[in-house]
């Protein structure tokens, strides 16, 4: 019963998302205000249902209803409670059912929050929102519908894929959907913009913060999903530009384009029809990531291998609106008139070149990603495009980014001089300079990839504390550190953020350069070396899950005699889904990781074994974070609720 009440909610949501559609866009566009308001209950009804829907899916998964053709392919009754919630969205129904859910809650947050939006705009907004949820609504009811029956009810389910059944893997799906459905809301706005012919400081301030909620999502989402990589797949590796990896990396460049691109559309009134070219591009890459993993056209772990009938579904859907709203920005970007001037060198310059530099490497990305595809379609050859390639396309304008960002972030509006701007930064790139000597000197191989990136990174660290403490004024410490717990909030999400890349940069640095890896037999009792660590297989046993079998070795590490850990990889093996998976040991330290993978059992004895020390590798998640963080910081800015609400005061209700 309440799987066929959650079909009904879905289906009226749909009908109430199509209305939503078109009378509040009629409404706009007539001057109506009972129109315009419609738009604002449809929305909240509309989440409402689609949540119920949600709901009622993730009921059916929890009390195990075989029934449902979806729960009895990704469930089982042996499969922990975490597990059974999470394979709602482990597959492609479901996690296209979570896709709409948070598409309608991003719509229906614009209507609660949305009261400084001006009527009309927030009307538009919210149709566009609304016919992007009526496409999505027909893709799930019409070709991947999860609530389907089974005639002939089995007793036991299929089980979820075992490598989606880890703690990582249940968080990842919600962020990074959170942070691609996300960026719809700026799509939205800046389609409604365009409608209206009119982008000014306003507009820059409200799509703001839409964006930079779903950038800080992404952010933690992909992070979630390399660090799974990482201790999960048993390679060792945080990124492998696989192309699904590459859909939700697009994205974030993307998005974090636009967010300085929004800066100085707030602050100066320019790059008006960049920004809404960007918001427009934002969105589309993340439809360009549910076609890459939704096709069929690629093999992936991190695919949902599904027919080519609903990768055209997408296709068009893509067309649509992708299509629809760049000849709209042809037709009606000529009258988005920049107000603000600048000279060549100044904030607004250095955020040109910030754009720049993200939009190419978005696309050297996309490049690398579809070329395999174009090469079979066009020219039947079969290629891979590899790290290779990926490291040596794109590093370079990673490196360009982090050594203009510090400069760039305390340059002033207008006008800048830069000998001034380097006043202040002289300290900093002479430290970050001393540690790219001090790295040349003690590394044992000569390769420039670890000390390189040691210096971009601490470039940008020691940039951003600079910059933190610069404004901070003159005068004694007691009253710099009163200015300092005063400054905004936007300032201390800059610096987090900034402060947070050059950590990640100094991760990814350490970890590529200076990593030791071990492949051997290893033998009870005895011990090997690599590094200054010591290792030794104490033992392999039998183990048994609560779902899978699994062979547990033992194997101490020590260092100069003295113990540093004992580990436990694990190759374990779930029958239900007769596949097996590898399960690393990891000993994880400030400095580095102690990395242990248990192979196959060999004739004579011995088990193969993989270990690696991995310098910095946490820096790499610990620096996300900190960009996450903030994100955070100036999403709670109160300038941005004190400016809107005065906006909201002076514009008139129409």
């Amino acid at each position: 019963m309440i799987t066929e009440l959650g079909h009904f909610a879905l289906i009226l949501a749909a009908m109430i998302a199509i209305v939503q559609a078109i009378v509040p866009l009629i409404g706009a566009h007539k001057r109506w205000p009972g129109w315009m308001a419609i738009a604002e209950p449809a929305a909240t009804a509309q989440f409402l249902l689609t949540a119920f829907a949600f709901g009622a899916l993730t009921y059916a998964f929890v009390v195990s209803d075989f029934s449902v053709l979806l729960v009895y392919s990704n469930s089982h009754t042996l499969k922990p409670m975490l597990y059974k919630v999470s394979g709602v969205w482990g597959n492609h129904e479901g996690s296209m059912l979570l896709w709409v859910l948070i598409l309608t809650l991003f719509g229906a947050c614009l209507a609660w929050f949305g009261g400084s939006v001006p009527p009309s705009l927030r009307a538009r907004a919210l149709a566009v929102q609304s016919a992007v949820a009526v496409a999505f609504f027909a893709f799930i009811l019409f070709t991947s519908n999860p609530f389907e029956r089974l005639v002939n009810v089995p007793f036991d389910g299929q089980d979820l894929n075992p490598l989606l059944q880890d703690p990582g893997l249940a968080l990842h799906p919600p962020f990074l959907y959170l942070g691609y459905v996300g960026l719809s809301l700026a799509f939205s706005f800046a389609v409604a913009a365009l409608i209206e012919g009119r982008v000014d400081a306003a507009w820059g301030r409200w799509v703001r913060p839409w964006t930079l909620a779903a950038w800080i999502f992404l952010t933690i989402g992909i992070a979630l999903g390399s660090w799974w990589a990482y201790y999960e797949l048993g390679w060792g590796g945080f990124w492998f530009w696989d192309p699904v990896e590459n859909a939700s990396f697009m994205p974030w460049l993307l998005a974090v384009a636009l967010l300085h691109s929004a800066i100085v559309v707030e602050k100066r009134e320019s790059l008006k029809s960049w920004t809404i070219l960007l918001a427009i591009l934002a969105f589309g890459f993340s439809l360009v990531g549910t076609f890459i993993v939704r096709s069929g056209v690629i093999t992936s772990v991190h695919a949902f291998a599904n027919d080519p009938e609903r990768g055209v579904f997408i296709l068009v859907i893509l067309a649509i609106f992708m299509g629809g709203a760049l000849v709209l920005f042809g037709a009606r970007a000529g009258a988005l008139e920049a107000k603000g001037i600048f000279s060549m060198v100044s904030r607004e310059s250095a955020l040109v070149l910030n754009n720049v530099l993200l939009a190419v490497a978005c696309f050297v990305v996309f490049t690398g990603t579809i070329w395999p595809l174009i090469a079979e379609m066009f020219f039947d050859r079969k290629l891979s495009v590899g790290p290779p390639f990926f490291n040596m396309a794109f590093t370079p304008f990673m490196v360009m980014l982090g050594l203009a960002l510090p400069i760039g972030g305390m340059m002033p509006w207008k006008r800048a001089g830069l000998a001034r701007v380097m006043r202040p930064l002289w300290p900093a790139l002479v430290l970050a300079v001393a540690l790219l000597g001090l790295a040349w000197s003690m590394q044992s191989g000569k390769s420039l990839l670890g000390p390189v990136g040691l210096f971009l990174g601490a470039w940008i660290v020691f940039g951003a504390v600079i910059d933190i403490a610069s404004r901070t004024g003159r005068g004694s410490i007691a009253q710099r550190f009163a200015r300092l717990k005063r400054l905004p909030g936007a300032d201390w999400g800059k610096a987090t953020a900034h402060a947070g890349l050059g950590v990640t940069m100094l991760g990814v640095a350490g970890l590529m350069a200076w990593e030791q890896e071990e492949i051997r037999v290893a033998y009870i009792d005895e011990a090997f070396s690599l590094g200054r660590y010591e290792f030794t297989l104490r033992a392999v046993e039998d183990v048994r899950g609560p779902n899978y079998l699994s062979t547990q070795a033992i194997v101490d590490v020590t260092s100069g005699g003295e113990p540093v850990a004992q580990l436990l990889p694990e190759k374990r093996f779930y029958p239900v889904a007769n596949m097996p998976t590898t399960e690393a040991a990891i000993d994880y330290r400030v400095l580095r990781d102690v990395y242990v993978v248990i192979g196959d059992a060999q004739d004579d004895g011995g088990h193969t074994v993989r270990v690696y020390i991995k310098p910095l590798t946490n820096w790499i998640w610990f620096g996300c974070l900190m960009m996450a963080i903030g994100g955070v910081f100036s999403l709670v800015d109160r300038r941005y609720r004190v400016a809107s609400g005065a906006r909201k005061q002076e514009v008139p209700a129409e």
